[in-house]
């Protein structure tokens, strides 16, 4: 069988790409789209490069930013805006074929391999891929004004590496006469699902390159890391075979979550109670919006040395009600956290989900009238806002600290967007390629 013909296609720094868009008068200027950072309100969503250049980077404090680059530009963030231009991409990617699939606002897989027969030279090959690459990145600039990044290979995994392994405006092309000279000397965190930790434990084994992981013995890497260190010598040696999903297959909700960079650190449990709180009436009300439930409370946790710590619990019944959302996640937060360093973020997730109102077994233990109480109280503080302002109605605790208080939980820039490569299952078929190989 002939290989598959993907691209990945990445738009460059693309929440800054669109706000120069709107901002002619900062060409040339640093550029970084996050909160206020006055309040010290968020954290930096994307740069462009000139900023980047200077060190600033995803995911940053804004005044670590602003200590990086003093003339830095901060924008707020337009989610409204960002995903309109992400769907216009989309409009174009799915003019060359139906699988395109989303991982993230700014990133998608396109599978080329039968409309390739159509398109370019009408050749299913690689080399008429580059070619088709060539033109949408055209379309992309002149359509949209904005630039992205093309990967071009036979699988998923290699085509996410392509993409980034040249910046802005590119296309790469890893095919099976260039792939190994190009890609096993990259560092193993250049590889989906490598993180810090994985990473650093790879290095105990002496692995620090894609090719190192590649030539690694698949059994001792299953061992060492289980079910994922399979998967990551199937995705070093270029043998991932997770198909690009149709368009209009999109993967259920998965999670409902807020975080939030604080106005301050925060330096007890109080603080942490009062934030809390904020998150779960958000997070309530979003459930309440999608007419879900959830099982399974998760709570993340940045100190201020941008360490994160996580933990997550199951609830003994669903629920999308505020008060036993908060109480979940203090439980967790407790267990999770000893105050080694003030917090810097926090964030609350609900997993698990279930429609609300379906059938669900009743526990004895559970006060169902005190539920159907708290249920009510939250309906009616959500009607209260939407009519006359979040500040119409709030928990005591609000008042202890009006300056934590006054972050706005329901900000766009809070919104969790989880993207998970396996959330259509496993698809890899690393079981099947390391059958055949004996394994």
């Amino acid at each position: 069988m002939s290989d598959r013909i993907i691209l990945h296609v990445d738009c460059n720094c693309f929440y800054a790409s669109v706000e120069m868009l709107y901002h002619p008068e900062l060409a040339g200027k640093p550029l970084a789209v996050g909160g206020d950072p006055e309040e010290r309100h968020g954290i930096v969503l994307t740069a462009n490069y000139i900023a980047k250049r200077q060190g600033v980077k995803t995911g940053m404090a804004l005044w670590q930013a602003r200590q990086c680059c003093p003339n830095l530009v901060f924008v707020p963030p337009r989610m409204y805006l960002y995903l309109r231009f992400s769907r216009m991409a989309r409009a174009i990617y799915q003019e060359y074929s139906d699988k395109v699939e989303s991982f993230g606002l700014d990133e998608c897989w396109i599978d080329l391999t039968e409309s390739c027969a159509i398109l370019g030279d009408h050749t299913r090959t690689i080399e008429n891929g580059y070619r088709i690459a060539q033109e949408i990145s055209r379309r992309i600039r002149r359509e949209l004004g904005i630039t992205v990044s093309i990967g071009v290979s036979w699988n998923k995994i290699y085509a996410k590496l392509g993409s980034d392994y040249k910046k802005p405006d590119a296309i790469t092309v890893f095919d099976r006469d260039n792939y190994r000279k190009l890609i096993d000397p990259l560092p193993v965190s250049d590889l989906l699902y490598v993180g810090r930790r994985t990473g650093q434990k790879l290095a105990k084994y002496g692995i620090r390159t894609i090719g190192q992981l590649a030539e690694a013995d698949p059994h001792y890497l299953q061992n060492w890391f289980g079910k994922i260190g399979a998967m990551l010598s199937v995705f070093a040696r270029g043998q991932d075979q997770t198909p690009v999903n149709n368009v209009g297959i999109e993967a259920p909700v998965k999670s409902v979550g807020n975080s939030t960079t604080t106005p301050r650190d925060l330096v007890n449990n109080e603080d942490v109670r009062l934030v809390l709180y904020l998150l779960s009436e958000s997070v309530s009300e979003r459930l309440r919006k999608n007419h879900f439930e959830g099982q399974v409370v998760s709570v993340y946790v940045r100190d201020k040395d941008l360490w994160g710590y996580h933990q997550q619990k199951k609830l003994a019944v669903p629920t999308n009600i505020s008060g036993e959302i908060e109480e979940a996640a203090f439980l967790v937060f407790q267990r999770l956290y000893r105050w080694e360093k003030p917090i810097r973020s926090i964030g609350i997730s609900v997993g698990d989900l279930k429609p609300e109102n379906g059938p669900r077994q009743l526990s004895l233990f559970v006060n169902e009238k005190s539920r159907e109480r708290q249920m009510r109280a939250d309906r009616m503080v959500s009607d209260i806002r939407s009519r006359y302002g979040y500040a119409a109605v709030q928990r005591g605790i609000m008042h202890e600290d009006r300056y934590l208080s006054s972050l706005d939980a329901t900000a766009e820039d809070h919104m969790i967007h989880p993207h998970s490569y396996f959330e259509n299952g496993n698809r890899t078929g690393y079981e099947t390629v390391l059958v055949a190989e004996g394994r």
